[in-house]
């Protein structure tokens, strides 16, 4: 099976999942880091001036992202990928697929968690994993989650831009988007990158109006389908 046609089990669009926000809401992603420091909010502004998380390239100075394994590959855990969290951004049309596995007989029990990705996409790859899959992403950078992040976080997001860090990449809040249609807009708050069912604090399919109160506790907030979110 190839691995663009695997269902994303982490994603659980069309599903509500109701997490037990009490036992999950102290532990914001602490996940052990990678060694580069690309955590920095990757942001745009929109037509009044204001600062827009798009979940697309942070990059150096040269405009060059600190690659640490390229976007296609299956990849050794331990001894081509170190454990660690990472990042990919600038992806387009959901065409990047990522997977954790615990062996590598390909199988969907060897499944741990993975995602199909337009925007930006975190993933904490563990030492107990076997190998780390990324198919049509752009290049991963390592995260370090202890560095404190670069820049003021922004207060409003792509409403298709993928997987944000809270804190670094968007400030907690309460977020309003407008406008969705079909149920297409899935949006998720997350207290780590493993990519796992336990991961989701809450989640939502939603037509009409959103609205969602991102804590400072959270790890991670995903966003996809949906139109641009702004803080209230």
């Amino acid at each position: 099976m190839g691995m663009k046609g695997k269902v994303a089990l982490g994603a659980v669009v069309g599903i509500v999942v109701i997490g037990a926000v009490s036992a999950n809401a102290g532990d914001n992603g602490k996940d052990n880091g990678g060694n580069d420091k690309g955590s920095s909010a990757s942001a745009g502004h929109d037509s009044d001036g204001k600062k827009t998380a798009k979940g697309k390239d942070s990059g150096t100075k040269a405009g060059e992202k600190k690659v640490a394994f390229a976007g296609d590959g299956e990849f050794r855990v331990g001894k081509d990928v170190k454990p660690g969290t990472y990042r990919t951004t600038g992806n387009s049309d959901g065409m990047c697929y990522w997977e954790r596995a615990k062996d590598a007989k390909g199988e969907m029990d060897s499944i741990l968690s993975n995602d199909n990705v337009t925007g930006a996409s975190y993933v904490t790859v563990k030492a107990t994993d076997k190998i780390f899959k990324s198919n049509g992403c752009k290049d991963w950078e390592a995260v370090d989650l202890k560095a404190k992040a670069k820049g003021t976080p922004a207060s409003r997001m792509a409403g298709d831009g993928g997987m944000f860090r809270v804190g670094a990449d968007i400030a907690p809040g309460t977020y309003r988007s407008t406008g969705n249609t079909d149920d297409s807009c899935y949006w998720e708050r997350a207290k780590d990158a493993k990519g796992d069912m336990n991961s989701i604090i809450a989640n939502n399919n939603v037509s009409g109006t959103a609205v969602v109160t991102i804590s400072a506790s959270d790890g991670y907030f995903k966003t996809t389908g949906c139109k641009d979110w702004k803080k209230a």
